[in-house]
């Protein structure tokens, strides 16, 4: 691919031989576990131009003849460092972290407390207890990643061997909050494979930060050599065309959204899979239990709140519909007491939030004084707003806005329910064993108490399948003997 940098690289947004001014951001790139500076290609918009390093598609690849640094690295070995990075990123001894926070604050979408936050829980994701846990249920044990696992004798009476092989991915992560980033190194380490991340543009910093933090406890480790990170522009086919091939990738791992998703399957073909983690929509289904008492009333209306402004209502598994049973008079009681809760501070959202997109603006204002249909509750400052309808309004609710629609029964619902749907939380709890095969028969991935949309568990499938399994190359060793 040598042949192709120089032209590549002259496709900076503004030439490679702008001047680097004050204003200008450096994005570093990770190579094989080596930070690099920016400062050869120029992106983004005058008010927000970032620079990156030289971009070498020969080093963002790994020799397929040659197993992966790696590949046959005790996972034991590999928590350890892991385990280790995690502590180093809490202590933030060299003030990364507190760097990356700081650079990530100009591009995030969101609000300066929200993002400590998650930087905060940021150590957390590489837990030993919960890294054991994901590779004990996901594949029974970290022996079939270590060799090779002898499997019961099938009726054939064969002998049989299967091992999860280390892959080779390209990762396409979302920016929407820092997690993605630590559970897309978290799970890909976990697989002794090789990795190339694609930096998205409103996360420039954090994917980075934690790729040094496990050189800087390992440094030239083998974990460390299988990582790189670098930023092009999404879409991109001069640069695309060349890495997303199957003798460089076994796959592609795409977050994101309905354009990333289709540019990425343009390069699905023989030998090169794509492992989509597709934008969703989640919801809320209220059952008429809510109306039993006052305080009943106020507990779910504090629970659905929580779930609708998680991340700032970025996450996936952020409620933007809510279907709530009962008259449209005590519906109208729920979405008044939402309102209000959506107000308030909590840990992935901020009391005031962000003004509202005009084009958010234009559809609710379409809504007002349409009292015999819709009912509109709040302003467009970004403490939130709920519109109540009697079926679902025909925009997608974002920047903290919440749909509630009155139904005569929570079954009502199920057909606005398909496979784009992923969390649903309920209440009462109890009403989950009535409706989850229905929800599961429409699409559904994921069903929890209401309040709990937040809570995503390693070690249990994730959009519909378990990641690590998905991660892998399995191999069979057939018949013989030992």
């Amino acid at each position: 691919m040598c042949r192709n940098d120089r032209r590549l690289c002259a496709r900076g947004a503004f030439g490679v031989n702008d001047v680097i001014g004050e204003n200008v951001a450096r994005v570093g790139h990770v190579i094989k576990g080596e930070f690099l500076e920016g400062g050869a290609q120029l992106y983004g918009p005058d008010h927000a131009r970032f620079a990156t390093p030289e971009l070498k598609l020969n080093d963002l690849v790994w020799n397929r003849a040659e197993p992966g640094p790696a590949f046959e690295t005790p996972l034991a070995e590999i928590m350890d460092l892991l385990v280790e990075a995690g502590r180093w990123i809490e202590k933030d001894p060299d003030g990364l972290v507190a760097d990356a926070l700081e650079k990530a604050s100009a591009t995030s979408p969101l609000p300066r407390p929200v993002l400590e936050r998650s930087f905060a829980l940021l150590p957390q994701q590489f837990d030993r207890a919960q890294l054991e846990y994901q590779v004990q249920q996901e594949l029974g044990g970290a022996d079939i990643l270590d060799g090779w696992r002898e499997m019961p004798t099938p009726p054939s009476g064969r002998r049989h061997r299967v091992r999860a092989y280390p892959p080779r991915i390209v990762h396409i992560i979302a920016g929407n909050a820092p997690l993605a980033a630590a559970l897309t190194i978290a799970w890909s380490a976990l697989t002794k494979g090789v990795h190339l991340l694609k930096l998205p543009s409103n996360d420039l910093y954090t994917a980075t930060m934690l790729l040094r933090a496990i050189s800087a406890v390992g440094p030239g480790h083998p974990v460390a050599r299988s990582f790189s990170a670098a930023y092009w522009r999404g879409g991109d086919a001069d640069v695309e065309s060349m890495l997303f091939r199957p003798q460089f990738f076994d796959k592609i791992a795409a977050w994101g959204g309905e354009s990333t998703l289709r540019s990425a399957k343009n390069y699905i073909g023989p030998g090169f899979e794509l492992v989509a983690f597709d934008p969703k929509t989640s919801i809320s289904f209220i059952g008429r239990e809510a109306f039993n008492s006052d305080t009943a009333l106020e507990a779910v209306a504090d629970r659905a709140a929580t779930d609708a402004t998680l991340i700032e209502q970025q996450a996936c598994a952020s409620s933007r519909f809510q279907f709530v049973e009962g008259t449209v008079e005590q519906v109208d009681r729920f979405c008044e007491l939402l309102h209000r809760k959506m107000g308030q501070e909590r840990t992935f959202c901020t009391a005031e939030g962000r003004p509202l997109a005009r084009d958010l603006r234009e559809e609710i204002e379409g809504l007002r004084g349409m009292d015999d249909f819709y009912r509109v509750w709040g302003d467009y400052k970004g403490s939130g707003v709920v519109v109540r309808s009697d079926e679902p309004v025909d925009f997608h609710p974002d920047g903290r806005v919440v749909n509630v629609v009155a139904v005569d029964a929570l079954s009502d619902a199920l057909q606005w329910v398909n496979l784009a749907t992923q969390t649903v939380g309920v209440y009462p709890p109890e009403r989950k064993a009535q409706l989850r095969d229905a929800l599961a028969c429409a699409g559904v991935q994921r069903v929890v108490d209401i309040g709990n949309a937040g809570g995503v568990e390693r070690g249990l499938p994730h959009d519909g399948f378990y990641p690590l399994l998905r991660f892998m190359r399995w191999v069979n060793d057939e018949g013989g003997e030992w």
